[in-house]
């Protein structure tokens, strides 16, 4: 589980609204929501609770065809399915089963709302999901969030987080619309400014480092990080590792890589530290649950590129039982 949750937590994705998607889950074929209704129900109802065929419909099905299964669930048995499932269900397999009753936006704002709901913040997963996530898919999570808690995603964050460290976080937060511009006469300009601000001087501007971060289009900063390297002896990561340190470095490391490779994948140092088994569960679940629609299959892809072992067969390694059963289904194949 160490090498899973390490690897997941270090990869970063920037999936713009017109990007290809690389969905491990598809719709499924000759779709019918009343028959998987009666699939769960008997499941649900079954002595012991027949968790295998919960498993077999509900990762196999897609959001879209979750909620069909749901109303048609809700009309045949007066209940509500999600009550239901969380009643019969525990542990770990009952926490993937809730996240895939979710989007893709639900499941990432109630993750933002539990990073920093109580006692501490879990900044790992708040700049998982904060400094990696596109545009759209970051305007769609503060609209969901709103939705589910009647709170602006901002406010929440900048009332638990503090420093440089927030002033990013809200920055990225507060980005306009996906855009794909490439302002050429700003390149080299942009360049010296992260250059100026760093490496060349004693101490570390953040303020523009975050202004041109987050400020700039992903096209426009992957033209200006090569062009960084004309003006430093190091190339952008490595400078971010020089210059800062911390959640910030964290931080500025994912979203630089984000930035510079544009792919579902980037593997931007091992800043991820993982200390306990809940919480190395809890980072391959998030990613897993998360990306099963969007991206997992590249994911998986570029896990046999990295280890030489597929996603599959590492999952089967580390985890037992139906959580094990579960993620395997997610996964989709052993590359």
């Amino acid at each position: 589980m160490a090498l899973v949750a390490e690897f997941l937590g270090q990869i970063t994705f920037n999936l713009g609204a017109n990007e290809p998607t690389y969905p491990t889950v598809v719709p499924a074929p000759d779709f019918d929501p009343d028959k998987d209704a009666a699939r769960i129900e008997t499941a649900i109802k079954t002595k012991g609770v027949d968790e295998q065929t919960i498993i077999q419909v509900l990762t196999k099905r897609t959001y879209a065809q979750r909620r069909e299964i749901a109303f048609a669930y809700e009309r045949r048995a007066k209940k509500d399915m999600i009550s239901a499932l969380k009643s019969a269900l525990s542990g770990s397999l009952e926490t993937v089963i809730l996240g895939l009753m979710k989007s893709t936006a639900q499941y990432d704002a109630s993750e933002i709302k539990a990073s920093i709901k109580g006692l501490g913040t879990d900044e790992e997963s708040l700049i998982e999901i904060v400094c990696s996530r596109s545009n759209a898919e970051l305007m769609e999570i503060k609209k969901v969030y709103r939705e589910l808690f009647k709170k602006e995603l901002e406010k929440d964050v900048a009332g638990d987080t503090s420093g440089d460290f927030a002033k990013l976080l809200l920055a990225l937060a507060k980005r306009a619309e996906p855009s794909s511009v490439v302002d050429y006469e700003k390149i080299d300009e942009d360049a010296r400014a992260l250059y100026e601000a760093g490496v060349k001087r004693k101490g570390t501007d953040v303020k523009t480092w975050i202004s041109i971060m987050t400020e700039r289009s992903v096209p426009h900063l992957q033209k200006v990080f090569d062009r960084y390297k004309s003006y430093s002896p190091y190339d952008m990561q490595e400078s971010i590792r020089k210059e800062v340190k911390g959640d910030l470095e964290k931080s500025f490391l994912t979203l630089g890589s984000t930035r510079l490779f544009n792919v579902p994948l980037c593997v931007c140092s091992r800043v991820c530290v993982f200390q306990s088994k809940g919480a190395k569960e809890k980072v391959v679940t998030r990613i897993m649950v998360s990306r099963c629609e969007v991206d997992l299959k590249k994911i998986r892809s570029e896990f046999k590129a990295q280890f030489g072992k597929s996603l599959y067969q590492t999952i089967f390694e580390h985890t037992k039982g139906d959580y094990q059963a579960a993620l395997l289904s997610l996964c989709g194949g052993d590359d």
